[in-house]
């Protein structure tokens, strides 16, 4: 059964910090585009951040403008695991992030692009 499973999310104080992780099972992911979204209460899931892997120590990354300079997406192959630190944190961060994996050739932003998803996992960013 192929699965992605995140785990990290908690409570933290605006400027804090967390790290997610997706563990993917089931089949090997290094040849997808791994991706992070997230959707907060009211509110349509969106794009956070992409990585893709082109062979050796190249990686692509996009990330969502919104997050820019504060997340950092990366990715271990070898543990079928891609992570999201993410700093500096905001409460308008709150939300449940869901890890994804696609096998198109680009970074896609819609959710259609990619085939397996995680069930969430809840960060909460206090004032």
């Amino acid at each position: 059964q192929v699965q992605l499973v995140e785990s990290g999310g908690g409570l933290v104080q605006a400027g804090g910090s967390l790290r997610l992780t997706c563990a993917g099972s089931g089949r090997s992911f290094s040849s997808d585009v791994m991706a992070w979204f997230r959707q907060a209460p009211g509110k349509e899931r969106e794009f956070v951040a992409g990585i893709r892997w082109r062979g050796g120590s190249i990686y692509v990354v996009n990330y969502a403008n919104s997050v820019k300079g504060r997340f950092t997406i990366s990715r271990d192959n070898a543990k079928n695991t891609v992570y999201l630190q993410m700093n500096t944190l905001r409460p308008e961060d709150t939300a449940v992030y869901y890890c994804a994996a696609g096998r198109q050739p680009v970074i896609a932003a819609a959710e259609g692009d990619y085939d397996y998803w995680g069930q969430g996992t809840q960060v909460t960013v206090s004032s």
